[in-house]
């Protein structure tokens, strides 16, 4: 007697791609039993102001007239960007061999490089001063330095 030439696994893979072949089929005549009987309106997405995805149209008595001349597409300006209002602070520390020092800002308490080429004043620490801010090499850097 000779044995059968189809081992185990070659069983399993031909059983295992039949039964897949079935439930292919089976999955196509339920679905076309029940048909594709979607109008074009059960298809269509809305979006409503805010960017939410909406089964529901948008209503028209709430539209805005926007003129496309207002849209702004860029980035504005690094300098429009930056409002370089004067700012006031103290003086926290500053080491006059080196030439440079840091200001606490008032309002935001936050710690601004100053160089002495940037003052108009001769400032020590513990002076409150008057500045404005720039954008500098490793951050934002206080410019045309003013006694208080």
């Amino acid at each position: 007697m000779s044995r059968s030439k189809e081992t185990f696994s070659k069983k399993n893979v031909r059983d295992k791609k039949a039964k897949k072949r079935k439930e292919k089929e089976k999955r196509r005549l339920e679905k076309k039993e029940l048909g594709t009987k979607k109008s074009f309106d059960d298809m269509i997405a809305w979006v409503d102001e805010n960017g939410m995805i909406s089964s529901t149209p948008p209503d028209l008595t709430q539209k805005k007239e926007i003129k496309a001349e207002t849209i702004e597409v860029r980035v504005p300006k690094s300098e429009t960007r930056l409002h370089n209002k004067i700012k006031t602070g103290k003086l926290k520390s500053f080491e006059e061999s080196k030439g440079f020092g840091f200001i606490v800002d008032a309002d935001t308490q936050e710690s601004i490089f100053v160089h002495i080429n940037d003052c108009l004043d001769d400032i020590d620490v513990g002076d409150r001063v008057e500045f404005e801010t720039e954008k500098g090499v490793k951050g934002l850097k206080a410019v045309n330095v003013k006694l208080l």
